[in-house]
């Protein structure tokens, strides 16, 4: 034990982990910083420009229109995934036949890449070839929508794709919080006369509260790197119509060769992510001292 305790021993441990989040994570954001004050086109030496490629930036109404379709998809993806996973862990949580199958099958959209995701959608929703036009065109409504690749539905079709797609991944994660909560509170509440809506109020959600934190945590973060989805959908057309953050940095730096400006693109979404992360963490900590007191 007095090994494990010497400070100079746990560096020495930690040390693999730190190096390899310093080159994969800290220096490639670190210099997607740098670049995006430059007028860096991925050949040739980057010249220092300074905020120029922020002031464009934001002048650029694509960049408006793929931050108002980040948002749609963020906003939507609070409102639907963490409830409905929550919702979906209580079910699991039950003792039923074909428990452990059904735990599986709601996981395994996690596990499909998303590239093929996007894949199994455009067979759904393209408005030509796609699954449920082809339902209404049989029905014979004249209203067949453009679910996908239109000026209105297609950050809410990617919002619900994403639900579709870690939905279960979610879930799994209330339910391990779900399954750690002692049952002897359970027992002594349901002896006290606490029905199932008050155990779930007074119990089982207060218990659960930095499980909840983590699944807000993979939501936020998970909207602002949504890429393969949209990417296979539309490719952010018709003209830049349905780019997220994402897909119009990809655009910007590889297709347009304007690796500056995309780097510029990245670090706002890199920074609206970590600022809607550390607020939730912020609020969710008070109102954890709120309660407490």
């Amino acid at each position: 034990m007095r090994w494990f305790s010497n400070k100079r021993t746990k560096i020495i441990m930690l040390a693999p982990v730190i190096i390899l989040f310093s080159v994969y994570i800290v220096i490639p954001v670190a210099m997607a910083f740098y670049y995006s004050f430059t007028d860096f086109s991925g050949i040739g030496k980057p010249n220092l420009i300074g905020f120029t490629n922020y002031v464009r930036l934001f002048k650029d109404k694509v960049f408006y229109t793929a931050l108002k379709n980040t948002g749609i998809i963020l906003l939507l993806s609070i409102l639907l995934i963490v409830p409905g996973a929550f919702g979906l862990s209580l079910l699991l949580n039950r003792s039923m036949r074909g428990n452990k199958l059904a735990q599986s099958l709601c996981f395994s959209p996690n596990i499909i890449s998303p590239i093929l995701v996007g894949l199994i959608w455009v067979f759904i929703l393209d408005p030509k070839i796609g699954l449920i036009n082809a339902a209404l065109r049989a029905a014979g409504s004249l209203s067949q929508p453009e679910w996908i690749g239109g000026r209105v539905l297609t950050p809410y079709c990617v919002a619900v794709i994403f639900l579709w797609q870690t939905l279960g991944y979610n879930a799994t994660i209330f339910l391990a919080g779900i399954r750690a909560v002692p049952r002897e509170l359970y027992e002594a509440a349901e002896i006290d006369g606490a029905d199932s809506v008050q155990r779930l109020q007074y119990i089982t959600l207060p218990m659960i509260r930095q499980t909840i934190v983590i699944v807000m945590l993979l939501v936020i973060t998970g909207c602002f790197k949504i890429f393969e989805t949209v990417y296979q959908l539309t490719n952010g057309g018709p003209n830049h119509l349905s780019e997220t953050l994402v897909t119009y940095m990809y655009y910007s730096t590889f297709t347009s060769s304007r690796y500056g400006y995309g780097m510029s693109i990245a670090a706002i979404a890199f920074l609206f992510s970590a600022v809607f992360a550390v607020l939730y963490i912020y609020f969710a900590k008070e109102n954890v001292g709120g309660d407490a007191q």
